[in-house]
């Protein structure tokens, strides 16, 4: 689809043409999440279409947040957009008690493509029930309560999601559900364990889990739930041996391992589930954004067969209106085909180590600021420093106000040369859609370049 054959303005009803009523209506009337609503100001936008997005001005921007890290194959794919209103003209919507075709292929494709024995699917609007599920499962399976989620995690804002979720966004909504215990990952640049390299970061997070365990007592302990790469709070890559490692002490205990691929999964590394990467089989998977890059709203669970027997016979307590909602599944099943047919994953992987990596690195090596960077497909982070030596981050932990100004400067800087950067604390995130072209993955490098020219400036080590 070209920029000039582009539908501007819907042909069955109507809308708002012109920014300062888009802007208005938002304003008046749309309450916007984790936001204080009267300090913000959303940019309206008038279309998008792969790798891109337009405000009513025309100012494209290159988006290299995908969105919320969920847009992998890029916006307004031709084949996702007939799957949709091609299942829309069968049905639109069917009861999540019937089977349904779109239903179950879309289950059939998703089941397929995760490791061995993983072979039910439980469907839920998006991740955070998706998780919610999850610990539901372990629970019931395992006959405990306690559920372990790693500090600098995200697991939804739903209010057992947000309970396990390991940063600051919890806090506000606490007490949370009772049962979870928090423990520290592995994160070798900021080492809780005062590692030094990544071997002794294995060893030691593991022999802390471990701890942790003991002192919490095995046998009330139902599952441990991880993010396979952490996302948000860092694209936290596992040193190697780590998730065999988590992997070996819950078959030691009998605890429910559950990998939470809500962003990293379905291409975003160059694998259909980030797991496959070292070759680790967990009980359960939650998956939602990239299965569909959130086309229509899609999430569930991967169930291994043994958790799934335990519902054979006896009723599973949870469920949802628009589980494997028929226009979500349409979108799925043709998502999954176009990965294969387009090789989206082949894509990723070389992206990841031909283009933006390598350029990562270069720019490392420029400025001062960039403390590290790490990754792999397309989801890197850039860590940014005042002093390298110290580490010391470009803005505080979890900085509102006038601390974050650093932070908001350099965003700015990017918006400015017409790039949509993701940055979270002290961080610049890499995640354009997995669709994006090489061309276009410079061009965004050569942006955030320029940009951290911004943070450089602050830059006070030696």
């Amino acid at each position: 689809m070209t920029e000039a054959s582009y539908p501007t303005q819907p042909t069955t009803f109507s809308l708002p043409t012109d920014q300062a009523t888009v802007r208005a209506s938002d304003r008046g009337h749309v309450f916007h999440s984790w936001s204080a609503q009267g300090a913000i100001n959303p940019l309206p936008i008038a279309r998008a279409e792969g790798s891109r997005f337009w405000d009513f001005d025309g100012k494209r921007y290159l988006d290299f947040s995908s969105g919320l890290v969920n847009v992998n194959l890029g916006y307004n794919h031709p084949r996702m957009i007939a799957a949709i209103a091609e299942q829309a003209g069968r049905a639109t919507t069917i009861a999540p008690g019937f089977a349904v075709d779109v239903r179950s292929e879309a289950a059939r494709l998703i089941a397929e493509r995760a490791p061995e024995g993983l072979d039910m699917v439980f469907f839920t609007n998006g991740g955070a029930e998706a998780t919610e599920n999850a610990i539901r499962m372990a629970r019931l399976h395992t006959g405990r309560h306690k559920v372990f989620a790693a500090y600098r995690s995200y697991h939804g804002a739903t209010a057992g999601a947000l309970t396990m979720t390991g940063d600051p966004r919890r806090v506000p909504s606490e007490p949370g559900i009772p049962g979870i215990v928090h423990f520290w990952g592995p994160y070798l640049y900021r080492s809780a364990f005062h590692a030094e390299t990544e071997a002794q970061e294995t060893q030691r997070a593991l022999g802390h889990l471990r701890d942790m365990i003991m002192v919490e007592g095995p046998s009330t302990v139902a599952a441990i739930i991880l993010e396979t790469i952490v996302g948000t709070n860092g694209i936290l890559v596992p040193p190697a041996g780590y998730l065999e490692g988590v992997r070996a002490i819950c078959d030691e205990f009998g605890i429910i391992m559950i990998a939470d691929e809500v962003m990293a999964g379905f291409g975003r590394i160059g694998e259909w589930y980030a797991v496959q990467h070292w070759n680790v089989t967990p009980d359960l998977i939650t998956f939602a954004k990239g299965v569909n890059s959130g086309y229509v709203p899609l999430g569930g669970v991967v169930i291994s067969r043994e958790i799934a027997e335990t519902f054979r016979d006896r009723p599973y307590p949870g469920g949802l209106t628009y589980s494997g909602h028929p226009l979500a599944c349409a979108s799925a099943v043709a998502s999954i085909q176009i990965f294969e047919d387009e090789d989206i994953l082949g894509h990723a992987r070389m992206l990841g180590t031909d283009v933006i990596g390598p350029e990562l690195a270069k720019i490392a090596d420029k400025h001062p600021s960039v403390g590290e960077v790490r990754g792999l497909g397309v989801f890197w982070a850039v860590e940014l420093v005042t002093d390298r030596e110290t580490r010391a981050p470009l803005v505080p932990y979890n900085a509102t106000g006038e601390a974050a100004k650093p932070m908001l400067e350099f965003a700015n800087a990017c918006k400015a040369e017409g790039l949509w950067p993701f940055v979270h604390f002290n961080r610049t995130h890499v995640v354009p859609p997995c669709t994006t072209s090489v061309e276009d993955v410079h061009e965004g490098l050569a942006i955030l370049d320029e940009a951290l020219t911004v943070a450089d400036r602050y830059y006070t080590g030696d």
